[in-house]
C-alpha cells in the first residue's frame, strides 16, 4: 500500500520537481543520470566486476565515508565502487579524494522509472548509505532484487525523530526501515530510535561516529601554507567554516569588538555554499571591511580584514592555522556541521544552540573543555577574546579538543567488520560470479 500511495504522490510531483531541478543551474549536471537515463564514460570497456555502491549526498557524507571506501577497496580489490551524490560540492569530493579507487555518478531522483534505470545499469551487489539518507524506492527495488542494504554512521535528529511520531508516519517508514540488512549507528540513543521506527533490532548495531576516524589532512609547511591564507607571522587567525547566512551577520558583530583590543586579529569565513561568496563579500563592504578572497591572494595585506575562503578543499587544512574557529549551522537552525575538523588539529572549537546533527561531538568538546556553545555575539567576543588573551588556555583546550578525537576512534573498524560480514554472503551475478572466503555468489536480476 505504501509502495502505490508514495509512487502516486511523486508522479503528481513530478513536474514540478523536474522544473525546480531543471530551474537551478548546480542541480542540472547530470540531469540524465538523475532520471536514471545517462550512461557513464566509464560503462565503455568497464571490468566485468561485481559492483559496490556506495551514496553519500554532499561533501560532509563524502568527507565520512572516503576512509571507510578506501578501506573497502584495498581489501577487496575484486569489487569495483561507484560513489553516488546529489550535489556538485559532493562529486567534487569523489573525485579528489577517491580518484582511483571509486567512480562519481550522480544519484537517481527517487522516482520508480529512475532508480530501476539505475539499477539495471549498475546492478549492485551491495548498496551503502550514509547517515539519514532514507530513498524509499531505491530501498524497497533493492530489497525486491535481494541486493542487501546497508546504513553506515546512522543517526536520527530529535527533530527527525519526533517529526515520524505520527502512527501513519510511522506505519510508512517501518516498510521502509524492513528492508535494511544492517543500520550501524552511531550512538545507542540512535541504535534504539531507529528500532522504535520499524528497523529490525538484530540489524541495528552501534559502531560509533566514523567521523572520529578521519585522516589528518596533508598540509604545506607552516610558512607556506599561512603565506598562501594571506597571514603574517604575528597575525592570529579566527576561522568561522561551513557558515550560512545570517551567521556571517552575527561574527562580523563579533569581530567588529575584537579588533579594538586585538588588531592583529584576522577573520577567515568560509561559507557552507560557494555560490553565496559574492552576497558575503557584499555584506561585508558594506560593513566597511578590508575584504580578500582566498583565490584572489597575491601581496599580503596587514590590519583588520576578512578573507573569504572561496575555494573548495581547503578548509580542513586551513583549520590548523587558526588559533580559535568557529564551525557554522549552529548559529541558525541547520544542525551543525563537521566540529572534529578543527578538533583534530588541537584547535579550540565554538558552535552556537543548534547542533542536533552533531550532538554527541558537541556535548563530548562541550564535557572535556575542547569546546564551548555560544548564544551569539557577546559569547562570542568572550570566548574569542578569553583565547587570545590567554594563549597558554587556549593551547590546552585545543589539545583537550584533539584528544576527544583520539579518544573515541574504531568507529572505521567496526563498521568494516559488519560491512565485510555482510560482503561475504552477498549475491553476485551468474557471469560475474567471485570466489570470496563464502565461496562462489550467485544471483540473479
Amino acid at each position: 500500500m505504501w509502495k502505490l500511495l508514495y509512487n502516486l504522490g511523486l508522479l503528481l510531483a513530478a513536474p514540478m520537481i523536474i522544473g525546480v531541478l531543471l530551474a537551478k543551474p548546480r542541480c542540472r549536471p547530470g540531469f540524465l543520470q538523475r532520471m536514471g537515463w545517462g550512461s557513464h564514460p566509464s560503462d565503455v570497456g568497464a571490468p566485468s566486476r561485481p559492483l559496490v555502491w556506495i551514496h553519500a549526498v554532499s561533501l560532509g557524507e563524502v568527507v565520512a565515508v572516503t576512509p571507510l571506501v578506501k578501506a573497502l577497496h584495498a581489501r577487496h580489490p575484486e569489487f569495483r565502487y561507484i560513489v553516488t551524490t546529489v550535489t556538485e560540492t559532493g562529486r567534487e569530493a569523489v573525485e579528489q579524494r577517491l580518484d582511483g579507487v571509486a567512480e562519481h555518478w550522480y544519484a537517481p531522483l527517487d522516482f520508480s522509472w529512475a532508480v530501476a534505470g539505475m539499477i539495471k545499469r549498475l546492478q549492485p551487489v551491495l548498496y551503502v548509505f550514509v547517515e539519514t539518507e532514507l530513498w524509499p524506492n531505491i530501498l524497497w527495488a533493492l530489497h525486491e532484487h535481494n541486493v542487501p542494504s546497508v546504513l553506515v554512521n546512522g543517526r536520527l535528529s530529535s527533530r527527525s525523530f519526533q517529526r515520524q511520531d505520527i502512527p501513519l508516519i510511522r506505519s510508512f517508514y517501518r516498510s521502509v526501515l524492513q528492508t535494511l540488512t544492517l543500520c550501524l549507528m552511531q550512538t545507542e540513543r540512535d541504535r534504539q530510535r531507529i528500532v522504535a521506527l520499524g528497523a529490525k533490532p538484530d540489524c541495528a548495531h552501534v559502531t560509533g561516529n566514523i567521523k572520529f576516524d578521519q585522516p589528518v589532512p596533508d598540509v604545506q609547511s607552516d610558512t607556506s601554507l599561512r603565506r598562501s591564507l594571506g597571514l603574517a607571522a604575528n597575525e592570529q587567525l579566527i576561522l568561522a567554516g561551513s557558515t550560512h547566512q545570517g551567521e556571517e551577520e552575527l561574527l562580523v558583530s563579533a569581530y567588529q569588538k575584537i579588533v579594538q583590543t586585538y588588531p592583529n586579529a584576522v577573520l577567515m569565513l568560509a561559507p557552507r555554499h560557494i555560490e553565496r561568496v559574492d552576497r558575503v563579500e557584499a555584506m561585508l563592504r558594506e560593513a566597511k571591511f578590508v575584504v580578500q578572497r582566498k583565490s584572489q591572494i597575491g601581496e599580503s595585506l596587514s590590519g583588520p580584514r576578512v578573507v573569504i575562503l572561496d575555494t573548495r578543499g581547503e578548509l580542513a587544512r586551513a583549520y590548523r592555522e587558526a588559533v580559535v574557529a568557529y564551525v557554522g549551522g549552529t548559529l541558525v537552525p541547520v544542525g551543525g556541521h563537521n566540529l572534529l575538523e578543527p578538533a583534530v588539529w588541537g584547535t579550540p572549537v565554538m558552535f552556537g544552540p543548534y547542533t542536533d546533527h552533531c550532538a554527541e561531538i558537541a556535548m563530548l568538546l562541550s564535557k572535556a573543555g575542547g569546546g564551548r556553545r555560544v548564544m551569539g555575539v557577546e559569547d562570542l567576543v568572550v570566548s574569542i577574546e578569553e583565547w587570545l588573551r590567554q594563549p597558554d588556555k587556549r593551547n590546552r583546550d585545543g589539545q583537550v579538543a584533539k584528544q576527544v578525537v583520539l579518544d573515541n576512534q574504531g568507529a572505521l573498524m567496526r563498521s568494516l567488520e559488519q560491512i565485510e560480514h555482510c560482503l561475504r554472503t552477498v549475491p553476485s551475478y551468474s557471469d560475474h560470479s567471485v570466489t570470496t572466503g563464502a565461496g562462489p555468489l550467485i544471483a540473479k536480476f
